[in-house]
């Protein structure tokens, strides 16, 4: 069975949160040109659609280049030092972009885990 152009553009994850990100910025702008409850009804069906699209989300702590040689000279207990320093902040990706920078924080509610307390929002500049 063939795909149409839009099930085929979904199929790839950048394009899937960029056409959300749009499709959502066109939903808000309408909003504001017609506040009336059918509309504001609507318009809320369409962004809990969006609002369910599931994205990666991944917090970088920071990396390193090495060669394979070293690499595969990794065993259990090795050290990898990353070229970031600690209390530098940590990048927040989406999808493969850069969205925010954190600092890490051990979570109030369950001190054995750690979180990210944001301090930065870089979205909607692409590829920073």
């Amino acid at each position: 069975m063939a795909k149409t152009k839009a099930e085929a553009d979904l199929d790839q994850p950048d394009e899937q949160l960029d056409r959300a990100i749009e499709e959502l910025r066109g939903v808000l702008h309408e909003e504001e040109q017609r506040p009336d409850a059918a509309f504001r009804a609507a318009s809320s069906a369409n962004s809990s659609v969006i609002m369910n699209i599931p994205v990666d989300v991944q917090i970088i702590l920071g990396s390193t280049e090495m060669p394979v040689s070293d690499l595969m000279a990794l065993q259990k207990g090795s050290t990898v030092a990353l070229n970031r320093r600690i209390g530098e902040p940590v990048d927040v990706v989406v999808n493969g972009r850069k969205i925010a920078r954190g600092e890490i924080t051990v979570l109030e509610s369950d001190p054995s885990r750690f979180g990210i307390r944001l301090t930065e929002i870089i979205a909607g500049t692409k590829g920073a």
